[in-house]
């Protein structure tokens, strides 16, 4: 058993998200008899914050932290003002319940990671996504580069709404209605803290 100087914590470098650079967006999909007459909604996902401790010596032992806004989600497809305003009332009120869950929280350490060059990693990471005040594992994939400032990450996760206690949203006596499976892609850009 190996045992690490104290002094190898201040080895990890923490990089701060700027949600000006980054892109986080959320997509749902449509079923049912309907679905070609239905769109398959996406959302911007506007406010967030968070921080990434990355070990280049020990990678494995990286944490990354997320904190999104759960009322900043904003349609991003091109629907009518009427249409626009209910999806996104709709969910808010029904499917994030943004009044009484305000945050949606993603934590991980001691990620599954290769490297595939200078400053170039691969990376398998198992956290923790809060949603609803229900908290449950979650699987994400990731491509990470390091600069000497810069961190940027980019990848996907899919999300069972039914794992964080929300029912699907459905219309027209169910002929119209939203897969389980939620995708959200992101292209994250973190600058390293002064």
């Amino acid at each position: 058993m190996t045992t690490r100087n104290p002094t190898d914590a201040a080895a990890a470098t923490v990089y701060v998200l700027d949600s000006g650079l980054s892109r986080f967006t959320a997509k749902a999909f449509v079923t049912g008899l309907l679905a070609s007459m239905g769109h398959s909604p996406s959302f911007a996902i506007r406010q967030f914050t968070g921080e990434a401790k990355l070990r280049a010596d020990a990678p494995e032992e990286s944490s990354v932290r997320v904190v999104v806004q759960s009322g900043s989600l904003e349609l991003s497809d091109q629907v009518s003002d009427k249409d626009r305003r209910e999806i996104e009332r709709t969910t808010r009120t029904e499917v994030l319940d943004t009044a009484r869950f305000p945050e949606i929280i993603f934590e991980a350490s001691n990620p599954s990671m290769s490297k595939g060059g200078e400053g170039y990693y691969w990376a398998n990471i198992t956290g923790k996504l809060t949603v609803r005040g229900m908290t449950q594992p979650q699987q994400v994939s990731a491509q990470i580069s390091v600069t000497d400032s810069q961190l940027r990450a980019n990848g996907e996760l899919t999300v069972r709404q039914s794992s964080f206690g929300i029912k699907p949203v459905s219309v027209a006596g169910g002929t119209l209605k939203i897969k389980d499976e939620v995708k959200v892609t992101f292209d994250l850009v973190a600058h390293k803290k002064e």
